[in-house]
């Protein structure tokens, strides 16, 4: 389904001539360009998502993938700040409340959104951060907002809408009477995933009667690294956890050192970067693009698990129930075998032989 928000804002920055401009880009929205080598004034693409940074600098832009920090986006240094909201409304604070820093006094915040999203709640806050008057259009179901940065709006970093101290690392749960960390801009950061214990409960008895250690586990989309710290007594040698999400991976690597837990920290798409097997694949693959769900997520974990997976390894993936996974994974995997179920999820059992 066409996203007139997403179309809205790469007109205007196909249509901005001149600036340092800049764009923070979080949803699937580049699939609406296709080749930016030639356009004029292309901002720096900023990204919290590891893939849209990936593809953006191979479609031309200069990206940067890191959790939204503008750290060295230099005070009022900005002429146009570009951002289509995101989901969570911690991120979407955060980035306005960065819009006040970078943003040269008379530059140009253009915002858009679903009206479903809160697009107009927050032009209001940008409005009331940047001292300036407010100007909305509407397409449908979508807004769309030039905010013009008033000369006697305040920098102070006190003038700030409410973000949740989005770049703070906080502890959000315990283990085994250990504490958890986590922050904002991932899905579920500040809970134990339901899907996640469930799994772990199915199959710590099953690998702790293992006659033999694995060589190498898989947390593929690891978030936080739950998979990976409830797994850690499990005789598992050398460990990768792996995300799209840079407030992940920021997550587990804090988690991993306070847990004493060697492991490597990859930024992938679904583990597309990786290029070796392992013995042990865990999994709770998420079925949400963006604002939407989307079948295909699913299949992209399902084609790397088949393409990582040692010949004579193990996947243990954890879905909700109407997620068809057993389908899928047949055309892909000898063995699929559902190990668990509840009212809520299901714990299935992947193998290529």
């Amino acid at each position: 389904m066409t996203d007139r928000s997403n179309q809205w804002i790469v007109q205007q920055i196909q249509e901005c001539k001149t600036g340092n401009n800049l764009w923070c880009c979080d949803e699937n929205i580049l699939h609406e360009v296709t080749d930016a080598h030639d356009w004029p004034a292309k901002p720096l693409l900023i990204s919290n998502r590891w893939d849209l940074a990936e593809k953006a600098t191979q479609i031309g832009f200069n990206s940067q993938f890191n959790d939204f920090d503008l750290g060295g986006i230099a005070d009022n240094s900005v002429d146009n700040f570009f951002y289509r909201i995101s989901k969570e409304k911690a991120v979407v604070h955060h980035l306005i409340n960065q819009v006040l820093r970078v943003l040269k006094p008379l530059g140009t915040l253009y915002l858009c959104g679903q009206k479903s999203e809160g697009i107009k709640t927050y032009i209001e806050k940008a409005c009331t951060l940047l001292a300036c008057e407010k100007k909305i259009q509407k397409d449908g179901a979508s807004y769309s907002s030039y905010l013009c940065k008033n000369t006697l709006s305040s920098g102070h970093p006190t003038a700030k809408v409410e973000d949740s101290n989005y770049t703070e690392l906080r502890e959000i749960a315990r283990f085994n009477n250990q504490l958890i960390f986590s922050k904002p801009g991932q899905f579920g950061w500040n809970k134990i995933d339901e899907g996640s214990a469930f799994l772990i409960d199915e199959i710590s008895s099953l690998l702790a009667e293992q006659v033999t250690s694995y060589e190498s586990c898989l947390d593929l989309g690891c978030g936080y690294g739950f998979l990976s710290i409830a797994s850690q007594y499990l005789p598992i040698k050398h460990r990768t956890l792996t995300d799209n999400n840079a407030a992940a991976l920021i997550s587990a690597h804090r988690n991993s050192v306070h847990f004493q837990l060697p492991a490597e920290i990859v930024a992938s798409d679904a583990g597309a970067s990786i290029d070796r097997r392992f013995d042990l694949i865990l999994c709770n693959p998420p079925f949400h693009q963006g604002f939407s769900i989307d079948g295909d997520l699913t299949d992209k974990f399902l084609l790397n698990t088949k393409r990582l997976l040692a010949f004579d390894g193990v996947a243990y993936f954890v879905v909700n129930q109407f997620i068809p996974l057993e389908k899928k994974a047949r055309s892909h995997f000898k063995t699929v075998n559902c190990l668990a179920q509840n009212k809520s999820f299901k714990v299935l059992e992947l193998r290529i032989f």
